[in-house]
Parts: structure tokens; C-alpha cells; sequence
């Protein structure tokens, strides 16, 4: 690394054109996915327009079939990304697939509008998911790669203020004037989404496809080696952080459908349904990014060097005490009693602290330890950590059901200590880790991967630590 290089505090021009971006991108998915259960349970209509609804277990296979298609496309906008397109096509093109999805939820509510919108949304949504937050990485050099934490911060704050919005507001729209307006006002949304990125293109530092032959060469290089070896590693211990996440719309609301979910602060009194507790998360991430970005981190700091991966070790131990409280929660169900939904706002808490320290992390962690001509491939890996983590919990419930039963206090019990021992195991894992620093350098000419003589690459500034 050149120590003599400048240090710059001023922001990339492309970055609110990027966070506008993904403030109405996220409202528009969120919106969306929010009503897709109730819709096929309550309005989907066939053929002839007579209401024609799935069944709740229909309802749910189609939904989970959706989520995992969200999170296999990354892979393949991924490769599409640094091998033809460049991230800027490849965003735009796939955001145009991404609204025609929404056109066909919002005009077509029969099993064929469904089908053609959720397949072209998937297509949309997980094909530009590991772009954008690369494309973020893409605007930083080395002067000012001091400000990735914050951006990726903000970036974070844009996908939970869309989401929080949407999932308030997208249901009151389905339940007084429809389906049609309801998918429309998101799809509408992803509209604008798209708008506001196409408005940036003149400002955007966009970094162009390396083509397959060095794409091919980077792979298999020993940095690209390395860095897809150590990388996916983390991410399978990682992987059970999202298996603990994920269930707060699952294990979490039918726990909360057996508490008590009247709410008495003394100023405000309300009662809340099981699936709107979920809201509390993202309105938490948005109190939390500035708190501990600003407030928390620098305090650590002062004892200790707090790295990428102590973020996130110190993330997964927390994430286990979560589910602890749960299960705390679940005995006195089974003893008889009911539990106020209090317990559930403070396990949120917990488990937003350690989303914060892991998913936030682990998003500028991959940035900066992917080689720059497979940046977006890094991140759809790193999207597939969250696939692997839904698949986890899908084979415990399924194969594990006579062991460790859903709604027992032995099964959140068993994914706290699943939690616990993997954040030990990890701590063994990151001490070993050397991390490097992969940054866009544009004020140098690129330079070739070690050991890809002859193909060209337009990394710079490594420096290992």
C-alpha cells in the first residue's frame, strides 16, 4: 500500500444515487413480499374471475420456493455481472425484468400472473443483489476507503426504512382497495428505483466486465483461490447466524400467537397481531446503524482493535442469547402460562445488535476481501450463506421434528447452543484469517493477479494485514 496517498473525507458523487436507489428497490420488495401470503390465501382468482384461493400449505411452498430463488440468481447476475455486462448494465437491465414482474402481480391476479411475477421478480431482485451493494464498493478509492463502514451503514439504513414503510403500509392498501393497487404502489416504486440509478450513469465510477479468459484466470488464480476457499469457509459458520435470523417469520410468530400481545407503556396502550412484531426490526436497525457506528464501535475501540471479524464473532454470541430468552419465554408457555409479547421486543433487541455486527459486517468484510474483478461474485456467495442458513433450519424441522419439536423450549434451546458452539468455533477460524484489502484504485494502471501473468485486472492498492 502507498503510504503517501491522500486522504480524502469527501463522499463519491454516484452514492445517493445508489442509496435512493435502494431505498425504493427495498420498499417495492418488502411491499410486495409482506402480502404475497395473504393474497394467495384470500384473493387469488382463476381464469373465469372467480376467487379461487391455494391453502395455507400451498401458500407457503410457493412462498419459500420465491425466497430461494431470490438468494440462487445472485450467483448467476453475479457472473453475468463481472463476466459480460459490467455492474451498471447488469442492474439496469435486470431492474426493467425486476418491474415487469411487478406489472404482472399488479394486472394479472390469477396462478399465471403469479407465476410469471414471482419468476420475473426473482430474476430481478437476486440477479442484482450481490451488484449493487458491489457496485457501492465500486465508488471508493483508496483516499477515502476509510468511509466504506459508514456508506455500508447508510446503505443498510436505506433497505430498513424501504422495508419498514412498505410492510406498514402495503397491507392496509390490500385490505381497503385490492390487489391490483396494492402490488402497484411497489411496483410503481421499482419504477422509480430504476429512474433514480439510470439518473446517477453520469457520475458512476463503472467498473467494466473482465470478460470469461481473465475471469476464468482470476478464479483460478491463487488470490481468487484463496479468497472463494476462505471466504465460503466463513460463510458456512456464518450461515447459522441467518438459520436463527430468518425464523423471526416463522418459529417466532407462532410463538408470539401463544403470548399475550397487549401492550400497556403507561402513555400508550395498544394490541398487536404476531406477524406485526416483526416490524420492530427494521425500525430498530435504523435506531442502531448511527448508535453503533458512532456511539458503541469508537468506545470498543478504546480497549481494543475491533476487526471485521471480532464484529462478527461478537455478533453470533449474541445472536445464541436471543433465542436463550425465547426459550425462557417457551417454558412458561408450556407450564401454562402466557408470556407477555414483551419478552419477543427484547429478544428483537438482542438479535438486531447482533444483525448489525454481523450482516453489515459481513457485507463490507466481502467487499474488501474479494480481488475487484470478482467483487459481485464474492457477494453472491455471500448471498448464499443466507440460502444455506434457511436450509439448516429446514432440515432440523423436518428430519430433527421427533427431537427437537417447533414450539418446545428444547428447539429454541437447541439453536442457541447450535449458535454458541459455532461463534466458538469461529473465534478459531478468524484468529487464523489474514485479511487483505482489495480497493478500486483508478489513479493507477491495472495490474495483473498473482500468478495470471498476461491477463490484466484492474485491482490495486493491495495490502495484507
Amino acid at each position: 500500500m502507498n503510504t503517501n496517498t491522500p486522504v480524502s473525507n469527501k463522499m463519491p458523487k454516484g452514492i445517493p444515487y445508489i442509496i435512493g436507489n435502494e431505498l425504493a428497490e427495498r420498499f417495492s420488495y418488502y411491499g410486495m413480499k409482506t402480502i404475497l401470503v395473504v393474497f394467495m390465501t384470500q384473493y387469488l382468482m382463476n381464469r373465469s374471475g372467480a376467487v379461487e384461493p391455494m391453502t395455507d400449505a400451498d401458500a407457503t411452498t410457493w412462498y419459500h420456493y420465491f425466497s430461494m430463488a431470490n438468494y440462487f440468481f445472485p450467483i448467476l447476475g453475479a457472473i453475468l455481472s463481472d463476466v459480460l455486462w459490467g455492474k451498471y448494465k447488469t442492474i439496469m437491465t435486470l431492474s426493467i425484468v425486476y418491474v415487469l414482474g411487478h406489472v404482472a402481480l399488479a394486472v394479472d391476479d390469477t396462478r399465471l400472473g403469479l407465476s410469471i411475477g414471482l419468476t420475473l421478480i426473482a430474476m430481478g431482485s437476486g440477479g442484482i443483489k450481490p451488484c449493487v451493494s458491489a457496485h457501492v464498493g465500486d465508488q471508493f478509492t483508496q483516499a477515502n476507503k476509510h468511509l466504506l463502514e459508514k456508506i455500508f451503514g447508510y446503505f443498510y439504513f436505506s433497505v430498513n426504512l424501504g422495508a419498514a414503510a412498505s410492510s406498514l403500509l402495503t397491507p392496509v392498501l390490500l385490505d381497503v382497495y385490492g390487489p391490483h393497487l396494492a402490488f402497484g404502489v411497489p411496483g410503481f416504486l421499482m419504477l422509480v428505483a430504476t429512474i433514480v440509478f439510470f439518473m446517477g450513469r453520469k457520475v458512476f465510477v463503472a467498473v467494466p466486465p473482465v470478460g470469461w479468459k481473465q475471469y476464468k484466470g482470476d478464479l483460478l488464480s491463487k488470490q481468487g483461490k484463496k479468497a472463494i476457499v476462505n471466504l465460503s469457509v466463513m460463510y458456512i459458520f456464518i450461515a447459522v447466524f441467518w438459520s436463527l435470523f430468518d425464523q423471526t417469520g416463522s418459529s417466532w410468530v407462532l410463538q408470539a400467537e401463544q403470548m399475550d400481545k397487549f401492550v400497556d407503556l403507561g402513555f400508550v396502550k395498544f394490541e398487536l397481531l404476531a406477524s406485526q412484531i416483526q416490524a420492530i426490526n427494521p425500525l430498530l436497525i435504523m435506531i442502531f446503524i448511527p448508535l453503533f457506528t458512532s456511539v458503541l464501535y469508537p468506545f470498543l475501540n478504546k480497549f481494543f482493535k475491533l476487526t471485521a471479524l471480532k464484529k462478527i464473532v461478537i455478533g453470533m454470541f449474541i445472536a445464541g442469547f436471543s433465542f436463550a430468552l425465547l426459550a425462557v419465554a417457551q417454558m412458561q408457555i408450556v407450564g401454562g402460562s402466557t408470556p407477555s409479547i414483551l419478552w419477543q421486543f427484547f429478544a428483537y433487541f438482542i438479535l438486531t445488535a447482533a444483525e448489525v455486527m454481523v450482516s453489515i459486517t459481513g457485507l463490507e468484510f466481502s467487499y474488501t476481501q474479494a480481488p475487484n474483478s470478482m467483487k459481485s461474485f464474492v457477494m453472491g456467495l455471500w448471498l448464499l450463506s443466507v440460502a444455506l442458513g434457511n436450509f439448516i433450519t429446514a432440515q432440523v424441522t423436518s428430519h430433527l421434528q421427533d427431537i427437537v419439536t417447533i414450539g418446545t423450549p428444547l428447539y429454541f434451546w437447541f439453536f442457541a447452543g447450535l449458535m454458541f458452539v459455532t461463534a466458538i468455533i469461529f473465534v478459531i477460524i478468524a484468529s487464523r484469517y489474514k485479511e487483505e484489502s482489495y480497493i478500486q484504485n483508478r489513479d493507477e494502471k491495472p495490474k495483473p493477479l498473482a500468478g495470471t501473468e498476461g491477463i490484466l485486472t484492474d485491482m490495486d492498492g493491495v495490502d495484507n494485514k
